[in-house]
């Protein structure tokens, strides 16, 4: 099977085009992505630890906004709550906190959180879900791959 990073990469580049495309359509053509692991919760970790893959589109020296560091907001609320960030913003705002970023753009799809940065916030959340999405059916082919071929294994990863 896949390593977890190996996953969330591959998913990031299987939507890259779709992406790209949507960027004819957006504010600006650049974009920040964090995925967390989905392995790990919020009581097993600190935030830093629990990121599994961080990416940039576009041109990361030449942004004036730190998508970066908006992206990360994004994703440790949506982590911190395992549900998306437009929850906090639209339904729930009290339990915002003070370092809080005011803008969505984050998606929860079961253990798999995907936070983006750099177009409209509407956008950002679009191409997270497409990212949890394609993680977690990534994961289903190589889980039920990984069942078909090896009938006896016990555990996901034997040693």
């Amino acid at each position: 099977m896949n390593t977890q990073k190996q996953v969330a990469l591959d998913a990031i580049e299987l939507v890259r085009p779709a992406i790209e495309r949507l960027f004819s359509r957006t504010n600006r053509q650049e974009l920040h992505i964090v995925v967390m692991d989905p392995r790990l919760k919020p009581w097993e970790s600190s935030f830093e630890e629990a990121i599994l893959v961080e990416t940039s589109i576009g041109q990361p020296d030449a942004w004036t906004i730190p998508f970066d560091l908006l992206a990360r907001k994004k994703a440790q609320q949506a982590w911190r709550d395992s549900q998306a960030n437009i929850n906090h913003q639209t339904a729930h705002p009290s339990s915002l906190r003070d370092d809080d970023v005011l803008y969505y753009g984050s998606f929860v799809y079961g253990n798999v959180v995907v936070a983006c940065s750099g177009v409209q916030q509407w956008y950002d959340m679009l191409i997270s879900g497409w990212i949890a999405l394609a993680i977690e059916q990534l994961t289903i082919n190589d889980y039920q791959t990984q069942k078909t071929n090896n009938p006896t294994q016990t555990y996901r990863r034997e040693q």
